[in-house]
Protein backbone atom coordinates (compact mmCIF):
# COMPACT_ATOMS: atom_id res chain seq x y z
CA UNK A 1 0.00 0.00 0.00
CA UNK A 2 1.48 3.68 -1.01
CA UNK A 3 -0.24 6.97 -0.39
CA UNK A 4 -0.47 8.83 -3.41
CA UNK A 5 -0.33 12.75 -3.78
CA UNK A 6 -0.84 14.52 -7.23
CA UNK A 7 2.88 14.69 -7.13
CA UNK A 8 3.13 10.86 -7.26
CA UNK A 9 -0.16 10.25 -9.09
CA UNK A 10 1.91 10.13 -12.10
CA UNK A 11 4.19 7.20 -11.31
CA UNK A 12 2.40 5.44 -8.74
CA UNK A 13 -0.85 5.16 -10.46
CA UNK A 14 -0.94 5.96 -14.17
CA UNK A 15 2.54 4.61 -15.06
CA UNK A 16 2.61 1.41 -12.46
CA UNK A 17 -0.66 0.57 -13.74
CA UNK A 18 0.65 -0.35 -17.39
CA UNK A 19 2.13 -3.33 -15.45
CA UNK A 20 0.36 -4.01 -12.92
CA UNK A 21 -3.12 -2.70 -11.92
CA UNK A 22 -3.81 -0.14 -9.44
CA UNK A 23 -6.70 -0.13 -6.83
CA UNK A 24 -7.15 3.38 -5.87
CA UNK A 25 -9.28 4.00 -2.29
CA UNK A 26 -10.48 7.53 -1.80
CA UNK A 27 -11.18 8.22 1.65
CA UNK A 28 -10.67 11.07 4.35
CA UNK A 29 -9.15 10.57 8.06
CA UNK A 30 -13.55 11.47 9.23
CA UNK A 31 -15.10 9.05 7.32
CA UNK A 32 -16.03 5.87 9.05
CA UNK A 33 -16.79 3.54 6.31
CA UNK A 34 -13.26 3.91 4.89
CA UNK A 35 -11.99 3.41 8.66
CA UNK A 36 -13.82 0.23 7.70
CA UNK A 37 -12.84 -0.40 4.36
CA UNK A 38 -9.00 0.31 4.80
CA UNK A 39 -7.89 -2.65 6.78
CA UNK A 40 -10.07 -4.93 4.37
CA UNK A 41 -8.60 -3.76 1.41
CA UNK A 42 -4.92 -4.29 2.93
CA UNK A 43 -5.38 -7.78 3.93
CA UNK A 44 -7.18 -8.43 0.13
CA UNK A 45 -3.57 -6.81 -1.40
CA UNK A 46 -1.74 -9.10 0.85
CA UNK A 47 -3.64 -12.37 0.10
CA UNK A 48 -3.78 -10.96 -4.23
CA UNK A 49 0.59 -11.20 -3.62
CA UNK A 50 1.41 -8.49 -6.16
CA UNK A 51 -1.95 -9.58 -8.71
CA UNK A 52 -2.75 -5.38 -7.48
CA UNK A 53 -1.13 -2.86 -5.92
CA UNK A 54 -3.48 -0.70 -3.26
CA UNK A 55 -2.81 3.24 -3.67
CA UNK A 56 -4.29 5.87 -0.91
CA UNK A 57 -5.61 8.82 -1.96
CA UNK A 58 -6.94 11.15 1.25
CA UNK A 59 -8.88 13.64 0.06
CA UNK A 60 -9.17 16.25 2.36
CA UNK A 61 -5.03 16.59 1.47
CA UNK A 62 -5.37 16.11 -2.28
CA UNK A 63 -8.58 17.78 -3.00
CA UNK A 64 -7.80 18.35 -6.36
CA UNK A 65 -7.28 15.15 -7.41
CA UNK A 66 -10.61 13.71 -5.94
CA UNK A 67 -11.91 16.92 -8.24
CA UNK A 68 -10.11 15.62 -11.31
CA UNK A 69 -11.65 11.84 -10.65
CA UNK A 70 -15.26 13.55 -9.52
CA UNK A 71 -15.25 12.16 -6.52
CA UNK A 72 -18.66 12.39 -4.39
CA UNK A 73 -18.94 9.98 -2.27
CA UNK A 74 -16.19 8.29 0.16
CA UNK A 75 -15.31 5.88 0.38
CA UNK A 76 -14.74 5.54 -3.83
CA UNK A 77 -12.30 2.95 -5.26
CA UNK A 78 -10.94 2.84 -8.99
CA UNK A 79 -9.22 0.11 -10.30
CA UNK A 80 -6.24 1.47 -12.76
CA UNK A 81 -5.38 -1.08 -15.66
CA UNK A 82 -3.07 -0.05 -18.75
CA UNK A 83 -3.18 4.30 -17.31
CA UNK A 84 -7.14 3.77 -17.52
CA UNK A 85 -9.80 3.84 -15.31
CA UNK A 86 -11.66 0.33 -15.99
CA UNK A 87 -13.48 0.05 -12.98
CA UNK A 88 -14.69 0.99 -9.56
CA UNK A 89 -17.15 0.95 -6.27
CA UNK A 90 -18.54 2.94 -3.55
CA UNK A 91 -19.13 2.42 0.11
CA UNK A 92 -17.34 -0.51 2.67
CA UNK A 93 -17.97 -3.47 0.52
CA UNK A 94 -17.25 -6.95 2.79
CA UNK A 95 -14.24 -8.86 1.62
CA UNK A 96 -16.07 -11.29 -0.71
CA UNK A 97 -17.54 -8.85 -3.07
CA UNK A 98 -14.34 -6.90 -3.04
CA UNK A 99 -12.74 -10.48 -3.92
CA UNK A 100 -15.39 -10.83 -6.18
CA UNK A 101 -15.16 -6.99 -8.34
CA UNK A 102 -10.92 -7.85 -8.27
CA UNK A 103 -11.63 -11.48 -10.33
CA UNK A 104 -13.58 -9.78 -12.72
CA UNK A 105 -10.96 -7.22 -13.52
CA UNK A 106 -7.69 -8.60 -12.25
CA UNK A 107 -5.60 -11.06 -15.02
CA UNK A 108 -5.46 -14.33 -14.18
CA UNK A 109 -1.97 -16.05 -13.27
CA UNK A 110 -1.50 -17.46 -16.77
CA UNK A 111 -2.53 -14.03 -18.17
CA UNK A 112 0.12 -12.68 -15.91
CA UNK A 113 2.60 -15.49 -16.97
CA UNK A 114 2.00 -14.12 -20.83
CA UNK A 115 2.15 -10.39 -20.41
CA UNK A 116 5.75 -11.10 -18.82
CA UNK A 117 6.71 -13.24 -21.99
CA UNK A 118 5.68 -10.43 -24.23
CA UNK A 119 7.54 -8.11 -22.35
CA UNK A 120 10.52 -10.17 -22.70
CA UNK A 121 9.98 -10.67 -26.30
CA UNK A 122 9.83 -6.71 -26.83
CA UNK A 123 13.03 -6.29 -25.42
CA UNK A 124 14.62 -9.41 -26.90
CA UNK A 125 13.22 -8.42 -30.18
CA UNK A 126 14.70 -4.07 -29.09
CA UNK A 127 17.87 -6.21 -28.86
CA UNK A 128 17.97 -8.33 -32.39
CA UNK A 129 17.37 -11.13 -30.63
CA UNK A 130 14.69 -12.39 -33.13
CA UNK A 131 14.67 -16.11 -32.23
CA UNK A 132 14.17 -15.20 -28.22
CA UNK A 133 11.72 -13.18 -29.26
CA UNK A 134 9.58 -15.56 -31.32
CA UNK A 135 10.25 -18.05 -28.50
CA UNK A 136 8.75 -15.83 -25.73
CA UNK A 137 5.65 -14.85 -27.77
CA UNK A 138 5.18 -18.37 -28.77
CA UNK A 139 5.41 -18.93 -24.52
CA UNK A 140 2.71 -16.15 -23.92
CA UNK A 141 0.15 -17.67 -26.38
CA UNK A 142 0.62 -21.08 -24.69
CA UNK A 143 -0.11 -19.30 -21.51
CA UNK A 144 -2.57 -17.41 -22.46
CA UNK A 145 -4.18 -18.57 -25.97
CA UNK A 146 -6.33 -15.33 -26.30
CA UNK A 147 -3.87 -13.06 -25.47
CA UNK A 148 -4.41 -10.53 -28.43
CA UNK A 149 -1.22 -8.32 -28.55
CA UNK A 150 1.11 -11.67 -28.04
CA UNK A 151 -0.39 -12.99 -31.21
CA UNK A 152 -0.38 -9.68 -33.04
CA UNK A 153 3.76 -9.54 -32.12
CA UNK A 154 4.68 -12.71 -33.25
CA UNK A 155 2.95 -12.70 -36.25
CA UNK A 156 4.20 -9.50 -37.20
CA UNK A 157 7.64 -10.35 -36.41
CA UNK A 158 7.08 -14.12 -38.38
CA UNK A 159 6.14 -11.46 -41.67
CA UNK A 160 9.24 -9.22 -41.13
CA UNK A 161 11.27 -12.07 -40.74
CA UNK A 162 10.13 -13.66 -44.03
CA UNK A 163 8.48 -16.59 -42.51
CA UNK A 164 4.68 -16.48 -44.18
CA UNK A 165 3.55 -19.53 -43.65
CA UNK A 166 4.52 -20.05 -40.07
CA UNK A 167 2.77 -15.63 -40.01
CA UNK A 168 -0.57 -17.06 -41.68
CA UNK A 169 -0.95 -20.14 -38.97
CA UNK A 170 -0.69 -17.86 -36.36
CA UNK A 171 -2.45 -15.53 -37.43
CA UNK A 172 -5.79 -17.78 -38.61
CA UNK A 173 -6.97 -17.91 -34.93
CA UNK A 174 -7.49 -14.54 -34.81
CA UNK A 175 -9.28 -14.34 -38.06
CA UNK A 176 -12.36 -16.05 -36.71
CA UNK A 177 -12.92 -13.29 -34.00
CA UNK A 178 -16.17 -11.26 -34.84
CA UNK A 179 -15.38 -8.23 -35.66
CA UNK A 180 -12.34 -8.72 -36.94
CA UNK A 181 -10.23 -6.48 -35.10
CA UNK A 182 -8.48 -3.94 -37.69
CA UNK A 183 -5.18 -4.69 -36.75
CA UNK A 184 -5.39 -8.88 -37.52
CA UNK A 185 -6.94 -7.67 -40.67
CA UNK A 186 -3.76 -5.22 -41.62
CA UNK A 187 -1.54 -8.66 -40.96
CA UNK A 188 -3.43 -10.27 -43.72
CA UNK A 189 -3.40 -7.50 -46.68
CA UNK A 190 0.37 -7.37 -45.63
CA UNK A 191 0.31 -11.19 -46.06
CA UNK A 192 -1.68 -11.11 -49.35
CA UNK A 193 0.58 -8.27 -50.80
CA UNK A 194 3.89 -10.50 -49.86
CA UNK A 195 2.47 -13.71 -51.23
CA UNK A 196 1.65 -12.01 -54.37
CA UNK A 197 4.56 -10.40 -55.04
CA UNK A 198 6.64 -13.73 -53.83
CA UNK A 199 4.65 -15.60 -56.59
CA UNK A 200 2.61 -13.95 -59.12
CA UNK A 201 5.44 -13.40 -62.19
CA UNK A 202 4.45 -9.79 -61.70
CA UNK A 203 6.09 -9.79 -58.49
CA UNK A 204 9.27 -9.75 -60.34
CA UNK A 205 8.42 -7.11 -62.95
CA UNK A 206 10.49 -4.16 -62.45
CA UNK A 207 8.52 -0.80 -61.40
CA UNK A 208 9.03 0.94 -64.98
CA UNK A 209 6.62 -1.99 -66.72
CA UNK A 210 4.04 -1.41 -64.21
CA UNK A 211 4.51 2.68 -64.94
CA UNK A 212 4.30 2.08 -68.88
CA UNK A 213 1.21 -0.03 -68.45
CA UNK A 214 -0.33 2.31 -66.61
CA UNK A 215 0.65 5.25 -68.79
CA UNK A 216 -1.21 4.20 -71.15
CA UNK A 217 -4.40 3.08 -69.31
CA UNK A 218 -4.84 5.26 -66.14
CA UNK A 219 -7.65 2.63 -65.36
CA UNK A 220 -5.89 0.01 -65.44
CA UNK A 221 -6.79 -0.66 -61.59
CA UNK A 222 -5.31 -4.49 -61.74
CA UNK A 223 -1.84 -3.26 -62.60
CA UNK A 224 -1.81 -0.42 -60.14
CA UNK A 225 -2.73 -2.92 -57.25
CA UNK A 226 -0.30 -4.57 -58.28
CA UNK A 227 1.98 -2.04 -58.20
CA UNK A 228 1.09 -1.26 -54.94
CA UNK A 229 1.26 -4.87 -53.51
CA UNK A 230 4.96 -4.98 -55.06
CA UNK A 231 6.05 -2.15 -53.24
CA UNK A 232 4.58 -2.82 -49.97
CA UNK A 233 7.20 -6.02 -50.75
CA UNK A 234 9.55 -3.96 -51.11
CA UNK A 235 9.11 -1.74 -47.90
CA UNK A 236 7.63 1.32 -49.63
CA UNK A 237 4.83 1.68 -47.97
CA UNK A 238 3.84 5.67 -48.74
CA UNK A 239 4.67 5.13 -52.64
CA UNK A 240 2.39 2.08 -52.08
CA UNK A 241 -0.89 3.98 -50.51
CA UNK A 242 0.14 6.67 -53.50
CA UNK A 243 -1.00 4.28 -55.95
CA UNK A 244 -3.91 2.46 -54.28
CA UNK A 245 -5.08 6.20 -53.69
CA UNK A 246 -5.33 6.68 -57.30
CA UNK A 247 -7.35 3.68 -57.77
CA UNK A 248 -9.83 5.06 -55.16
CA UNK A 249 -10.40 8.16 -56.84
CA UNK A 250 -11.07 6.94 -59.77
CA UNK A 251 -13.12 4.04 -58.55
CA UNK A 252 -13.83 3.69 -54.68
CA UNK A 253 -15.81 0.21 -54.79
CA UNK A 254 -13.46 -1.54 -57.59
CA UNK A 255 -12.18 -4.84 -56.81
CA UNK A 256 -14.27 -4.90 -53.60
CA UNK A 257 -12.81 -2.19 -52.33
CA UNK A 258 -8.93 -4.26 -51.75
CA UNK A 259 -7.59 -1.02 -52.14
CA UNK A 260 -9.27 0.98 -49.61
CA UNK A 261 -9.11 -1.55 -47.37
CA UNK A 262 -5.45 -2.19 -48.00
CA UNK A 263 -4.58 1.38 -47.83
CA UNK A 264 -6.47 1.44 -44.21
CA UNK A 265 -4.46 -1.92 -43.59
CA UNK A 266 -0.71 0.16 -44.17
CA UNK A 267 -1.61 3.05 -41.97
CA UNK A 268 -3.06 0.74 -38.98
CA UNK A 269 1.01 -1.03 -39.65
CA UNK A 270 2.07 2.38 -39.95
CA UNK A 271 0.31 3.88 -36.74
CA UNK A 272 2.88 3.86 -33.69
CA UNK A 273 1.54 1.70 -30.69
CA UNK A 274 0.06 3.32 -27.63
CA UNK A 275 2.99 1.46 -25.56
CA UNK A 276 5.89 3.26 -27.89
CA UNK A 277 3.58 6.79 -28.11
CA UNK A 278 5.37 8.22 -25.53
CA UNK A 279 2.80 10.08 -24.36
CA UNK A 280 1.76 10.39 -20.28
CA UNK A 281 -1.45 8.61 -19.10
CA UNK A 282 -4.02 11.42 -18.53
CA UNK A 283 -6.82 11.24 -15.89
CA UNK A 284 -10.23 10.20 -16.66
CA UNK A 285 -11.10 14.02 -16.62
CA UNK A 286 -8.87 14.35 -19.47
CA UNK A 287 -6.48 16.30 -17.70
CA UNK A 288 -3.13 15.72 -17.24
CA UNK A 289 -1.51 14.95 -14.15
CA UNK A 290 1.67 16.24 -12.35
CA UNK A 291 2.65 19.18 -15.07
CA UNK A 292 3.29 16.84 -18.54
CA UNK A 293 3.15 18.73 -21.19
CA UNK A 294 1.66 17.56 -24.30
CA UNK A 295 4.64 15.84 -26.21
CA UNK A 296 4.88 17.17 -30.03
CA UNK A 297 3.34 15.00 -32.45
CA UNK A 298 7.07 12.56 -33.87
CA UNK A 299 7.12 12.42 -37.85
CA UNK A 300 5.61 8.63 -37.97
CA UNK A 301 2.08 10.09 -36.53
CA UNK A 302 2.77 13.04 -38.78
CA UNK A 303 2.94 10.63 -41.92
CA UNK A 304 -0.03 8.32 -40.63
CA UNK A 305 -1.95 11.54 -40.04
CA UNK A 306 -0.61 13.09 -43.39
CA UNK A 307 -2.10 9.98 -45.21
CA UNK A 308 -5.66 9.65 -43.86
CA UNK A 309 -6.24 12.96 -44.89
CA UNK A 310 -5.34 11.70 -48.25
CA UNK A 311 -7.60 9.24 -47.96
CA UNK A 312 -10.82 10.97 -46.62
CA UNK A 313 -9.72 13.56 -49.76
CA UNK A 314 -9.65 10.00 -52.18
CA UNK A 315 -13.07 8.32 -51.14
CA UNK A 316 -14.79 12.24 -51.06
Amino acid sequence: MIDVTLANFQAEVLEASLTTPVLVDFWAPWCGPCKVLGPILEKVEQAYAGRFKLAKVNTEDEQQLAGYFQIRSIPTCILFVGGQPVDGFMGALPEGQIKAFLDRNLPTPEQLEAQADVQEALQAAASGDTEAALQRLREALAHDPDNDDARYDLVRLLVESGRLEEASAALAPALGKLPLPLRFEALRHWIDALEFARHDPRGQWPLEKFDELIAANRRDFETRLAKARVLIAQGDWTAAMDELAEIIMRDKKWGDEVPRKTYVALLELLTPPPRDAGAAPKSAAGLEIAGHAAAAEDPQAELVSRYRRKLSMALN
